[in-house]
């Protein structure tokens, strides 16, 4: 089973932008995925900004890939999970492009490699 990582925003969001991360680690746990849901890991009672990514960041390490909400190029805490995913090689994938598993394999929406494209052209 593929595992994946959930990375967002939440820092200046209601409910600490919770209700999105419950959502999509649904729709994607119903897709099949083993997800890593940061609005899931007890960090206990008002954790400072330091203590939550250590705990979300022992995780990540563990996960085959990393799912970034929509959003997540303005959270200080996404970035860095990016960064460390990029750096560590693992699969890379905005979330509302993941359709499916086929395998081990996630697969993507058509939208998804338009963008791809599009992103390649304008280089």
């Amino acid at each position: 089973m593929i595992r994946i990582y959930l990375a967002g925003p939440m820092s200046g969001y209601p409910e600490l932008n919770f209700p999105a991360f419950h959502a999509e680690a649904a729709r994607l746990r119903a897709l099949g995925f083993e997800i890593v849901n940061p609005a899931e890991i007890d960090v206990g009672p008002n954790p400072d900004w330091l203590t939550a990514m250590r705990a979300d960041i022992r995780e990540l390490v563990t996960c085959d890939g990393i799912a970034l909400l929509q959003g997540w190029e303005q959270s200080r805490g996404a970035t860095v999970e990016h960064a460390l995913a990029r750096g560590l090689g693992l699969r890379v994938m905005q979330a509302r492009h993941i359709v499916g598993l086929a395998g081990d394999i996630p697969v993507i929406s058509q939208d998804a490699v338009i963008e791809l494209l599009d992103e390649a052209e304008a280089a």
